[in-house]
Order: C-alpha cells, then structure tokens, then sequence
C-alpha cells in the first residue's frame, strides 16, 4: 500500500507570499497536494487573519505545477450547491485537474449563529451536507436536472462545462450518520485521529472510500532540539495529539498508520511549515515511506 504526504496549512496569520513560499517547498520536497481550512473567522482567534479558502486554493494551483489543492474541509452550510459546483469545476479546469473536494457539515457551532449561517443542529447540517453532494453529483453529470429537497429545490439547472474527469471528494469525521454519507460519496475517509483505535471496527462502514489522517507534526531536526520542539508543539497544538520526533520517529510512526490502513497523511507541522523542516521531511520521511 502507497503512502502519499498532503501539507496542511491553514491559511491564518499567512501572507500569500508566505503561504506560495510553502507549498513550493512542499511540492520540491515530494508532498502531493497542500489543503487549508474554511472558516469565517479562525475558531478561538476569531481576531486575526484568515483568507478565503476556494481563492487560496487558486492563488496555489496558479503558483505550482503537481500540488493537489484543496481544503480540509470546506463548510457545507457555507455555499449554495450550486455555486460550490460551479467553484470546483472552473479550478479543477484552471488547475489541470488538480482540485479535490474536502468538504463536512461544520466543526464550529459557534460561527453559524455569529455569522446566520444554517441549519445550526449538527443533524440537520449533516441531512443538508447529503443533499449538497447528490446536487453536485447531478450537476456535474452535465445532465439538466431538476431537485426538491429539505433544504435544496433547483429546477431545469444546468452546469457547463462539467469537470475534466472525477473530482475526488474527502469527507470527515466518524459519527455513524457522517460514515453513511461517506460510503455514498467519498473517495476519502478523513478520520480523526482521536479516533485511529476504531479504525478496524468502523473501517467496513464507509465502502470503498480510501483513508487519510490529519496529523500535527512536531519535527525534531536535531536530538538536541528534541525539548523546544516538544514544549512549541505542545504549546500550540496539544489538543490535537501531535506525533513528535526525529525522521527515523516519524517514519516509523507513519509506516504503522500504514498498516493500519491509512493511505494518506495531512501534515501539520508544529513550526508553521518552514522552507527546511519540510525539505528535510521530504528527504528523510516522505522517502522512506513510499
């Protein structure tokens, strides 16, 4: 089994240069694709910076050459189906073929009462998330269709041109409605990473959809580094469970996500994804675990 490398930079507190610096590094080093996040405001920072996720996923497809890009994950309750539809396929065609559909029914409770996004219970932004991808599957069948559901009512639409061949979709999260609407879309399963030890008892629940993991990584370039690294990516991204470690660490640590089946990794790195941490990453991780 294949083990690909994706970048996970959230476009917060970036500058566009910085954010190109980034994923060229990424690209340089043998990652395959950069993804952002999608919010209004950055959850618990609401106060600093953070740019829109579909116009960073072009200002990146149009600064490199073999990233896939995309978004871990876009917001459902954020965009009509029909924009949203519109939006993937004229960057998949701007791309070459290079966008890939992360999208989930909303993480952050907070921003749809503060910005009036809906619906707000988390059950019915997962009915509005299904209906959202059987709009998109029809749209982009280049078929005229017609549609009347809870939320969603289109009739005699249209979408031209249609995407250059099949935008993968990556859906997240482990709840047994999400895991329905996985194995009836997805091309990949984000699970969550507090959830790695149900892998094997929910993994025949999502179908033939193929797993990743989002995972903070804190790189430990030198032994002697090894305490900064922990006390920053601790500091920083303790709730998220970050792996800390040398190359050999975190080679080994990837090879047994591996063999529990993930085929794909977000990496998250502790220090902002810096130019060398990610050509040494490259060179000594990425390299070993083909």
């Amino acid at each position: 089994m294949l083990m690909e490398f994706h970048l996970f930079l959230p476009q917060m507190r970036l500058s566009f240069e910085r954010l190109v610096t980034a994923a060229k590094a990424a690209e340089a080093a043998g990652f395959r694709g950069i993804a952002g996040t999608d919010h209004f405001a950055p959850p618990t920072a609401e106060h600093h910076t953070l740019y829109e996720a579909m116009v960073t996923s072009t200002w990146l497809a149009a600064h490199t050459q073999r990233l896939v890009v995309g978004s871990l994950v876009l917001c459902d309750a954020f965009r009509h189906p029909a924009v949203l539809a519109r939006e993937a396929v004229t960057l998949d065609h701007a791309s070459g073929g290079r966008f890939e559909l992360g999208i989930g029914w909303g993480s952050w409770t907070p921003e749809f009462t503060r910005f009036g996004v809906g619906p707000v219970e988390p059950p019915a932004r997962v009915r509005r998330l299904r209906e959202t991808l059987e709009v998109l599957r029809a749209l982009w069948s280049g078929e005229t269709m017609d549609y009347h559901g809870e939320f969603h009512q289109l009739k005699d639409a249209y979408l031209a041109p249609t995407p250059l061949g099949k935008i993968p979709v990556v859906i997240g999260g482990a709840g047994p409605k999400t895991l329905a609407v996985v194995r009836d879309f997805a091309d990949w399963w984000n699970i969550p990473v507090s959830d790695l030890h149900r892998l094997e008892q929910t993994r025949p629940q999502v179908g033939g959809a193929r797993v990743s993991v989002q995972q903070v990584v804190g790189y430990v370039h030198d032994k002697a580094d090894r305490a900064a690294v922990t006390e920053a990516a601790t500091r920083h991204f303790g709730a998220f469970n970050p792996v800390i470690g040398t190359a050999t660490e975190l080679a080994d640590h990837f090879g047994r996500l591996r063999e529990q089946g993930a085929e794909r990794i977000y990496t998250w790195f502790s220090d902002f994804a810096q130019p060398e941490t990610l050509a040494a990453f490259g060179e000594h991780v990425i390299s070993q675990c083909p």
